[in-house]
Formats: C-alpha cells, sequence, structure tokens
C-alpha cells in the first residue's frame, strides 16, 4: 500500500477514536436526566434576554406542550399550564417551529387568547417564544418551548432573540445526552434481563426438570400404596405448574424491543470473551442506531463475533473496544484490539488469512455493505462492517 494511502487510513483511525472519545465524555455527561437537563434553562433563558421571567414547556405529546420550569414568577399561574399547538405565543411556536414575539401579549392580533388572565395575573406584558430543536429520524422536530417575558414597557430586539435561541440549542444538546444516557440505561437493562433469563433457564429450570423426574419415577415404584400415590401426583402437578410458570417468566424476560436487540447482543459478546479470555472488553455506542431486519442485525454481530475470535486467537490484546453507530446512512460495528497481528498485517480483507472474514465480506457485498481489516503499524487490528440501512 502507498504511504499517503497508509497516512490517510491512519487519520481515519485517529478520527474514529477521537470520535469514540467525544462519545465517552458525552456519556459522562449524560447523567442529567431529563429533567434536570431542562430545570437550570429557565434562569438561563431570564439572564440571556435580560428578561423578568423565563420559562420552559416540555412536549407532552405530539400536539401539546407542558409549562414545567419557570423562573423569575410571581404566582404558580403558569405552573403545569398545557399549551396545544397554535394556542398562545408557545402553541404557535408548536405549530410553525420558529421564533414568536409580541410586544404585548393580551393585546396582540397574532396570536389566540387562551391565556390571557394567567399572562394577567404575572403582569407580563413582551413575550418571546422559541422551539427547542432535536433532529430525529432525519428531520427536525420541536421537542420543548423556551420562552422569556418583559413586565411593565419594553419588547424583545433580534439580540434577545439569538440569545434564547442559543439557550435553546444548549437545552437540546443537553436532552439529546439525557436520552442517550436513558438509552444506554435501558440496553443495560435488557442485557441483565438476558443474563437473568439463561441464569433461571440453567439453575431452577433444570431443578424443576430434576424434581418432576424423581417424582414420576418414585410413583412407578409404589403402585400398591394409593395415599402416597396421590401425594405424588399432586407434587408433580404442583412442579408442573412451577415449571409452567417460569417457563412464562423467561419469556417475559426474553421479551425486547428490535431497536435494542442488537446492542444488547454485542453487549453480551463483550461480557463473554471478557469472561473467557480476561481480556477487558466493552461496548461503546455512538448514538442511536436504527432498528434492522434479522439478516442485517445477525450479519453485524457475526461480524463482531468474528473481531473478537481474531482478538483472541491472534492479537494478544490488553483491550478490545467494540463500538456501533451510525455512519454514512448505515450501521457500522467496529472491533478494535491493541495488540499485535500475527500475519503481518494484511489491510485487505479479502485477502487475509481467515476464512470468516471472507464470508463476511462476501455475506455484506450481496446487502452492499462492506468490511475492512486494518492493522496499525503501531500495534492494534480494527475490523469493520458497514451495511445500509434499507429504505
Amino acid at each position: 500500500m502507498p504511504s499517503s494511502d497508509r497516512a490517510a487510513e491512519r487519520a481515519r483511525e485517529q478520527e474514529h477514536a477521537l470520535n469514540a472519545l467525544l462519545a465517552e465524555r458525552d456519556g459522562l455527561l449524560s447523567v442529567l436526566d431529563r429533567v434536570l437537563a431542562l430545570r437550570g434553562t429557565a434562569s438561563l433563558i431570564r439572564d440571556a434576554a435580560g428578561a423578568d421571567a423565563g420559562f420552559v414547556a416540555d412536549l407532552d405529546g405530539p400536539a401539546q406542550a407542558v409549562i414545567r420550569w419557570i423562573a423569575g414568577n410571581r404566582t404558580d399561574s403558569l405552573q403545569d399550564l398545557a399549551v396545544p399547538v397554535g394556542q398562545g405565543v408557545g402553541g404557535r411556536v408548536l405549530a410553525v417551529g420558529q421564533p414568536v414575539r409580541v410586544s404585548d401579549y393580551v393585546t396582540s392580533s397574532s396570536i389566540t387568547h387562551h391565556f390571557d388572565g394567567m399572562v394577567r395575573r404575572e403582569a407580563m406584558s413582551a413575550m418571546l417564544a422559541v422551539p427547542v430543536l432535536a433532529e430525529r429520524d432525519g428531520r427536525v422536530e420541536t421537542v420543548a418551548v423556551a420562552y422569556a417575558a418583559l413586565r411593565g414597557p419594553g419588547e424583545f430586539g433580534d439580540d434577545a432573540v439569538g440569545a434564547v435561541q442559543a439557550v435553546a440549542r444548549e437545552a437540546a444538546r443537553a436532552l439529546r445526552l439525557a436520552d442517550r444516557a436513558e438509552a444506554g440505561r435501558s440496553t443495560a437493562v435488557a442485557a441483565e434481563r438476558q443474563r437473568m433469563q439463561a441464569s433461571l433457564h440453567d439453575s431452577v429450570g433444570a431443578m424443576l426438570f430434576s424434581i418432576g423426574a424423581q417424582v414420576r419415577d418414585l410413583r412407578t415404584t409404589v403402585p400398591d400404596n394409593p395415599v402416597l400415590s396421590t401425594r405424588l401426583g399432586r407434587l408433580e402437578s404442583d412442579v408442573s405448574a412451577a415449571s409452567l410458570a417460569l417457563r412464562e417468566s423467561l419469556l417475559a424476560l426474553a421479551e425486547s424491543s428490535p431497536e435494542r436487540a442488537l446492542p444488547v447482543e454485542l453487549a453480551e459478546h463483550c461480557r463473554s470473551f471478557e469472561a473467557r479470555t480476561g481480556v477487558p472488553a466493552r461496548l461503546v455506542q455512538l448514538g442511536e442506531v436504527e432498528p434492522l431486519d434479522a439478516e442485517r442485525t445477525a450479519l453485524l454481530i457475526g461480524a463482531v463475533r468474528e473481531g473478537l475470535l481474531n482478538a483472541e486467537k491472534h492479537a494478544g490484546a490488553a483491550t478490545v473496544v467494540v463500538s456501533l453507530g451510525m455512519v454514512d446512512g448505515g450501521v457500522q460495528v467496529a472491533v478494535a484490539d491493541d495488540g499485535s497481528p500475527a500475519d503481518g498485517g494484511a489491510a485487505d480483507p479479502a485477502d487475509g488469512s481467515g476464512l470468516g472474514i471472507r464470508m463476511l465480506v462476501e455475506r455484506a457485498a450481496r446487502l452492499d455493505g462492506r468490511v475492512s481489516l486494518v492493522h496499525d503499524e503501531d500495534g492494534g487490528t480494527t475490523l469493520r462492517m458497514l451495511l445500509p440501512v434499507p429504505r
């Protein structure tokens, strides 16, 4: 490979490493939940806009927001106020997705007046509302509304609009991190449910099966004792009922939404690898991943399994990182280790030494995907698979 190509590949490797570090940083910040992410925003709005009051409405369904957090209020008139689409300043923001401002709320002809009584009790005049925007499923949506209000004469100029929009962008980022943290918690819970399912199946399930078999054997050995036979029959029925209840519990534990199936499986493979080899292995999920069909999910899991197997057999690695994320409109998995490859470093997976790698290349190609196997000159190997998401 020409030196320029190696340099470019190494630059891409370093970029991916940086992205992983940034994702970990975001993960540390995302210990905040949604409530904490928005609680301080009301005060920030008031300070940024030079307003007398600031408040935030969180989206409560597709067509309504509810004012949850207020700074600078005099009464509880606005607390937990539901604002449907199209009503008042905030409702109009929900409808148009753009900032809305009025110089005098109760006399403005550009908004409805469903909330004039509440606004009068707060003695508010000029009011500004901007959307808190987030990108979801390829489109930008309003996920909350940020308000600023004045008491007495005055109005909000363009600088105030820009200042509140800046706060709204920070709020959107905090919400994004909180959502990511929630997704991580859900993945961890699902993985724990899967572990519990396997543990119960292997321990309690096996125990109940053994007890049932022993009871049936006892019944055949005491045919002339009707009292004991009856009691054993009841015990056999109880064991059968307990086995049925266990199966139902295992099915409930196994339930998992499609979008969680892939990260849960990858986390389990990392845990199994670490337990088997003693080499630390962890999953880094770089944002939300779109649900995939069974074939693509299985192929991505197979790629991670192959990467972990290579790390175990050849690399002599001290640590392994498995990453999962959306790249170029597709889902990508990568298995990176810090060991030394045994084959000297062929970077073309089609020419690699492993049959498993070549099979991955062929299967990915049938789905318009691609596979790369990169050996860093300074040590370390990364196997990547990228599969496009079908539309």
